[in-house]
């Protein structure tokens, strides 16, 4: 099998992140709600896995680091604790369903779109710049595209939100662990992001960095193991938003996927990616009847997307899987990138590599492609 859908999920973990889980089923209780050592093993790998996070996305407290279930339960954490029913709210053409769904759930919001070529950050900075003018009450962006692996100028969006006074919320679910993130340098109000892509941990697992001054929204209320004589959620993170037991054995295999992370380095990760990407569609045969979304420059994570004009994109994606090809086909749960990008109406096929994926995988991929389009195998599925 050779695994490309990463953008996805990261199937190939770190050795240590399932043995970390099983480990954390077998020993640990609830954490916070016991004075015993398998509670306490709980609330170590809480606090060990709070304190990584910051080392790797430079937070300072530890406490700003919320524990979701993944990066959609985040997002609708920061959305619903910044936007209000009559709000103006600016966002990228790029955006994933976990933020336009949230944002139309919520009524009477006015939602701005900063509408601008694919890869082209010059223009994506002067429509969200022209877009601010508006005075919106907040812009939600997301730093890559799952799509398109397009990496947004998140640094002058950051600048031009600061300048004009508007909270920013990041979704971070393509950017963490594949690029480097600073919370320190971007200042937002909320990074959202799953456990289970780049960082290489459990499904089941995300994270909400909550480096601003808003709090988020409560969307469930209850037990915390802290101030229990209190009907009201306690008024400080991370307990205001973690009601009820943790996913304990996924935290703790997103410690052990954090740890690779960081020892592997974000900055090799992405570049190791982004050179298979290059090395991929450098090879592929310019007589096959599919379009690469390429950048450029170096604006492109290790996400690429093929537009096939001969056959149907969930065909082919299917013909692959028989094949032991693993990718994804459609809108990716991302219509308006689709609609950016003009390829609404047939979807495209996702190739997203990992810090597992190497240069030997390229080339059965490449022949399963050409043999598949050449010889009309397509048609054969129906």
């Amino acid at each position: 099998m050779i695994y490309l859908d990463s953008a996805a999920t990261t199937l190939q973990k770190p050795s240590t992140v399932p043995k970390a889980v099983a480990c954390a089923i077998q020993r640990c209780a609830s954490p916070g709600r016991g004075d015993y050592a398998a509670s306490g093993a709980a609330e170590q790998i809480l606090y060990r896995c709070r304190e990584s996070l910051c080392k790797l996305f430079e937070v300072e407290d530890p406490s700003k680091v919320v524990f979701t279930y993944n990066a959609t339960h985040a997002l609708n954490l920061a959305i619903r604790g910044m936007v209000h029913p009559g709000d103006r709210v600016l966002i990228s053409c790029w955006e994933h369903n976990a933020v336009t769904r949230t944002l139309r759930s919520i009524p009477d919001v006015d939602v701005l779109v900063a509408k601008a070529p694919l890869f082209d950050d010059e223009k994506t900075i002067a429509a969200v710049a022209e877009q601010l003018k508006l005075h919106p009450a907040v812009m939600i962006c997301t730093c890559v595209s799952n799509v398109f692996g397009y990496i947004l100028p998140i640094a002058q969006i950051s600048n031009l939100c600061k300048k004009e006074g508007v909270p920013l919320i990041l979704d971070a679910s393509q950017a963490a662990g594949c690029i480097p993130l600073s919370a320190r340098k971007i200042k937002a109000e909320f990074i959202a992001f799953p456990g289970h892509k780049g960082l290489y941990g459990p499904q089941g697992t995300g994270v909400l960095l909550c480096t601003g001054s808003h709090m988020p929204a409560v969307l469930m209320s209850g037990g915390t193991g802290s101030e229990s004589i209190r009907q009201s959620m306690p008024d400080y993170l991370p307990d205001f938003a973690e009601a009820g037991t943790h996913n304990v054995a996924g935290i703790a295999g997103l410690l052990e996927g954090i740890r690779f992370v960081r020892q592997r380095g974000v900055a090799q990760i992405q570049q190791h990616e982004q050179h298979l990407l290059h090395c991929l569609t450098a090879e592929l045969p310019h007589t096959l009847p599919l379009t690469p979304y390429v950048s450029s420059t170096d604006n492109q994570s290790g996400v690429l997307s093929l537009r096939c004009d001969s056959c149907d994109c969930q065909k082919l994606a299917s013909a692959l899987g028989q094949a032991g090809i693993c990718v994804r086909a459609g809108l990716h749960c991302a219509p308006l990138a689709h609609q950016s990008a003009g390829t609404l109406s047939c979807g495209t096929l996702r190739i997203s590599f990992s810090a597992w994926n190497h240069s030997g995988e390229l080339r059965p991929v490449i022949a399963a492609l050409s043999q598949l389009v050449h010889n009309n195998l397509i048609e054969n599925l129906d």
